[in-house]
């Protein structure tokens, strides 16, 4: 059996961390969406073997256990009871480490693609279940669509789609360590978005109350130490971006525009700070100017 998916990228419209758990976990509150920025993952049985392999066209991939959409599978195949030779190739399109859940949204991909191929029917509760073993992003990811996410990751409420609006990413060339970033959450004070007011610009499909309201917890402890994210939420307004924030804990950034037309003015006016500049829509099949 062979399967080809898209895993697509999710942004964090809002983001907020309410508090810490003692174990170190985080409780979290967030609004995700999922946007046509796309990595191609074929899936493929093999009878010649038993094992689980990766193939990236991407060198900062691990190709063993490490790599999320390994661990899925793995995951997955526990939970079911089967043991099948499987071969992963992934065709990264989305910027790694780069706070836009590609790893996480790989992973979730072959959860949602082994359950279809193997008729288990799971729902995208159990999935959901399964994914959140391997990052809290793989569950909204299983549903890659405009949700709240609450809880450790694992509690996803499906939303209502956006209004219509195009987003512009630009991603700045610095490394961030997301585990670093999340361990600061436990001794440093943050601001806290207003995640409700949001949800209520989303339920009345308006663009305006969405665009005031975004915010993310994780921006004041990542820009700290990368004041380039800030030089860029920036020039996004300057070039006419009607909101901007970072994504997850970073480094990329995006500025939200209410037409295509705007968008393009924009990501052109980006592309000349940004090498790694893209452009897409909410819930679409669109693919990314490169």
């Amino acid at each position: 059996m062979k399967r080809i998916v898209r895993a697509p990228a999710k942004l964090n419209l809002g983001l907020d961390a309410p508090f810490v758990h003692p174990d170190g976990s985080i409780e979290w509150r967030m609004v995700m969406t999922s946007i046509g920025l796309s990595d191609h993952i074929q899936i493929e049985t093999k009878s010649s073997h038993s094992a689980i392999r990766i193939f990236s066209d991407s060198s900062f991939l691990p190709n063993d256990r490490r790599n999320l959409a390994y661990q899925a599978a793995r995951l997955f195949f526990d939970k079911v009871g089967f043991k099948v030779g499987l071969e992963i190739s992934i065709e990264k399109n989305i910027p790694v480490a780069a706070g836009l859940g590609g790893g996480s949204s790989d992973a979730a991909a072959v959860l949602r693609a082994l359950n279809e191929m193997f008729e288990t029917g799971l729902s995208f509760e159990e999935l959901a279940q399964i994914g959140v073993q391997v990052d809290s992003d793989v569950p909204y990811c299983v549903y890659s669509r405009t949700a709240l996410v609450s809880g450790r990751g694992e509690i996803v409420t499906p939303l209502p789609k956006l209004p219509k609006m195009w987003f512009v990413l630009a991603k700045p060339h610095v490394s961030v360590s997301t585990p670093k970033i999340l361990k600061q959450l436990a001794t440093t004070s943050v601001s806290h978005p207003p995640i409700d007011e949001l949800l209520a610009g989303i339920e009345n499909q308006d663009y305006d109350r969405i665009v005031a309201n975004i915010g993310n917890s994780l921006e004041e402890i990542t820009t700290a130490g990368h004041p380039q994210i800030k030089t860029l939420k920036s020039r996004l307004i300057e070039y006419g971006a009607d909101g901007s924030q970072m994504s997850g804990s970073g480094p990329t950034v995006f500025g939200i525009c209410r037409t295509e037309s705007r968008a393009r003015r924009v990501y052109n006016s980006i592309s000349g700070f940004c090498n790694e500049a893209y452009i897409s829509q909410p819930e679409c099949d669109s693919h990314p100017v490169i």
